[in-house]
């Protein structure tokens, strides 16, 4: 298994960085005022310094920005189906990466593709806490762990 390093702290491993890039639709788990969970599907950017952010239209007005504000506790799911081929990992099985950890709010942040007039300014960056990803290896079938951030 190799690791990659982004400044002190070890986030993901280098299968799942290339899955992630890959990828381009999640979903963030939130919690609601009533502790009811919600599950929305969301673009994101995988960031070099191991933070994943999210972007979207008037972010800030959106239930999950004020869920946020109330709890930053989060879960993010990327997932799909395994290649149905020869040499894929389990193929036709489930495969993913699965983030818990804690959301900052950000109001004034570059939109992840420009200013094309979709994307406000603001996004929800998630830290990772502990990461969970199946199926991305050959021989691994799920990977479990927690993530240690360094002190700036």
């Amino acid at each position: 298994m190799r690791w990659t390093f982004y400044g002190h702290c070890m986030v993901f491993t280098e299968k799942e960085i290339e899955y992630l890039r890959q990828q381009s639709l999640g979903r963030l788990a939130t919690v609601g005022p009533d502790n009811e969970p919600q599950v929305r599907p969301t673009g994101y950017v995988l960031n070099d310094d191991g933070t994943i952010d999210l972007a979207g239209p008037n972010l800030s007005g959106s239930r999950k920005w004020r869920n946020i504000q109330a709890n930053p506790a989060v879960a993010f799911v990327v997932d799909d189906m395994t290649p149905d081929e020869p040499g894929a990992v389990k193929p036709g099985w489930g495969r993913g990466v699965e983030v818990r950890g804690h959301a900052e709010l950000l109001t004034d942040h570059e939109p992840p593709y420009g200013d094309t007039g979709f994307f406000s300014r603001e996004a929800i960056r998630i830290h990772p806490r502990r990461i969970l990803s199946w199926h991305l290896e050959a021989g691994r079938l799920q990977f479990t762990r927690s993530v240690v951030q360094a002190s700036a």
